[in-house]
């Protein structure tokens, strides 16, 4: 072999292996790269999976809380004599994110007394004879007495208005339960929203 295609064979040989090299390198890139896209997706879905056992944490708890109410309305209408079945039926909640309760106030906004309405032309086309138990409830601001007083006029503010949609009031009664039983974080401006609410229960 002479001198010059020795020479050119060592340069192929070089850049062959240089080139083997870099593909090496290339490919453990590659699959650096991969495995950093799966973690993160890892990552995603395991943030995902604890937002859904949060939210799901959350839902139950509020089972909880609109079972508790509700078994102690069927306790107070019970003991009242007010129930043909003693079953609770369904509740409707009314609350600030959605009718717009105004701030330490009692009085309902239209979109509340469109609720009502409503409920009230549901209530008289079932054509049961039902008891409603009206839950006022508020958000953690001001002092506890003031909430539950707060709370009670809201009530009663809803048993009111349903009295002119031809609701017996004897079918009706009122229960403040103040800020004791919020739905939501108080500590947000939305949970407040959600806690100042009027929940209402029917029973048969």
């Amino acid at each position: 072999m002479t001198k010059p295609t020795f020479r050119m064979a060592a340069v192929s040989g070089v850049v062959l292996l240089a080139g083997l090299a870099a593909s090496g390198c290339a490919t453990k890139n590659f699959v650096r790269d991969q495995v950093a896209v799966v973690d993160g997706r890892v990552g995603t879905v395991d943030q995902r999976v604890s937002s859904v056992d949060s939210h799901l944490g959350d839902v139950d708890a509020h089972v909880t809380r609109v079972e508790g109410t509700a078994g102690e309305a069927l306790e107070r209408a019970k003991a009242a004599g007010k129930l043909a079945e003693g079953k609770f039926m369904y509740e409707v909640v009314l609350s600030d994110d959605s009718v717009k309760f105004p701030l330490n106030a009692s009085q309902l906004s239209p979109e509340a007394e469109q609720r009502l309405a409503e409920l009230a032309q549901r209530l008289k086309g079932e054509n049961k004879n039902v008891y409603l138990e009206i839950q006022g409830h508020t958000d953690a601001s001001g002092n506890p007495a003031y909430n539950e007083r707060l709370g009670e006029e809201r009530a009663e503010a809803v048993r009111r208005f349903l009295s002119k949609q031809q609701i017996a009031l004897n079918r009706m009664a009122t229960v403040s339960y103040g800020e004791e039983e919020p739905v939501a974080d108080n500590k947000t401006r939305e949970g407040r929203a959600q806690n100042r609410r009027v929940a209402i229960v029917v029973l048969s």
